[in-house]
């Protein structure tokens, strides 16, 4: 191979990876700052910037508000800047609102009443969640829904399942009195329930049965090698058994089965993160920019569909890790907010910086973990 194919082939590679993950982060936190930025102007706060990406500006255009809007050079993240804050960060600038004039003071963010500054910091994760229902919607109505009956073909031997005495040819019926219709019912139930005890009801030769099944997790090999770790019953469905099939759905069904999709995901994603502090979940399994190009890589060799549910399921994490009370993130900002709230008051600049400080450390500590990860994930 000679030194030109020798690049190519790199740069073949780099693209096969970077565009994928690009394309899932652009829209991702477009949409997050989406919401800042159209609630921010419903409360009459003027936008001075609005940026995907950090560092130095690669294009950008100022609209009819004066707003600049820009693409920029890192494209891990993105900001809303207000009239008012002193940073990217939204940190106040009271100095400077103090020195405005009526009409200047009157679109600053932090001269606003303490609900329109938590509505429009909150409106960015809240666009999170409605990117995720409307990208589940639209995959859902287009292609349809794989179903598949929820009859068991197979039980793994020394599973939870087998040692509770579920059979193959059984039909699940119900799970903790929960009607179960399709097959993925089960695996969505079980997805959040380690060593959780379950009452599974099944229906066997014309009579019903309750076991009591207990999930362990295991830890297992996805289609493209990756380790994955959840708990199971061990359960197994074939083509046959199960009778997979796609269903069409209505706009109105595709809209239900989103907001479904999303509150599974929000649920499992939350209990995950609930996990990692009570131990019940190992934190390797954080990853950072590293470990997710790498999976949209892959994810995107399964169509396009399959990378808009990666963008639908990232988009659902980042709207809940903003809303984790760290300052710095959207949750600090509504921390303090819910003080000022309840104290009439906004709580003192040395205060609110030492928030911000100490907010700052922990995000990049948590960045630098992740990328920790991520470097053991590719080793």
């Amino acid at each position: 191979m000679d030194v030109s194919s020798f690049f190519a082939m790199i740069w073949d590679s780099a693209l096969i990876k970077i565009v994928p993950f690009l394309f899932v982060l652009t829209v991702i936190v477009f949409f997050h700052e989406l919401g800042h930025f159209l609630v921010g102007r419903l409360c009459g706060i003027r936008v001075l910037a609005f940026s995907v990406g950090f560092g130095p500006e690669l294009v950008g255009f100022n609209d009819s508000h004066g707003t600049r809007w820009k693409f920029c050079a890192i494209p891990l993240g993105g900001y809303v800047k207000f009239l008012g804050d002193e940073n990217v960060a939204s940190t106040p600038d009271r100095a400077a609102v103090e020195k405005m004039d009526d009409a200047e003071r009157s679109m600053a963010f932090p001269a606003k009443s303490v609900g329109r500054r938590a509505a429009t910091v909150a409106a960015g994760p809240i666009a999170n969640f409605i990117l995720a229902i409307a990208i589940f919607a639209g995959v859902a109505y287009f292609n349809g829904r794989v179903v598949g009956d929820p009859v068991v073909a197979e039980v793994r031997a020394e599973s939870p399942a087998a040692e509770a005495g579920v059979l193959a040819g059984d039909r699940i019926v119900a799970l903790d009195g929960n009607p179960v219709a399709y097959f993925s019912d089960i695996l969505e139930y079980v997805s959040t329930r380690a060593d959780v005890p379950i009452a599974v009801e099944v229906e066997r030769a014309g009579g019903r049965v309750t076991l009591q099944v207990t999930p362990r997790t295991v830890t297992q090999t996805d289609g493209f090698g990756n380790e994955i770790k959840g708990p199971l019953m061990g359960l197994v469905a074939t083509r046959e058994s199960a009778a997979f099939r796609t269903e069409k759905l209505s706009a109105l069904q595709s809209i239900r089965y989103g907001a479904e999709q999303t509150w599974f995901f929000t649920h499992h994603t939350a209990s995950f993160i609930g996990g990692i502090f009570t131990g019940n979940q190992g934190a390797e399994q954080i990853g950072g920019p590293i470990r997710i190009a790498g999976i949209s890589s892959q994810v995107a060799t399964l169509g396009f569909s399959a990378i808009l549910i990666l963008a639908a399921q990232l988009s659902i994490s980042i709207g809940l890790l903003n809303l984790v009370p760290i300052p710095m993130l959207d949750g600090g900002h509504l921390l303090f907010y819910a003080f000022e709230a309840l104290r009439g008051r906004p709580l003192s600049e040395k205060v609110q910086e030492v928030g911000f400080r100490i907010g700052i450390v922990l995000v990049l500590s948590l960045m630098l973990f992740a990328v920790w990860n991520d470097i053991t994930w590719l080793t």
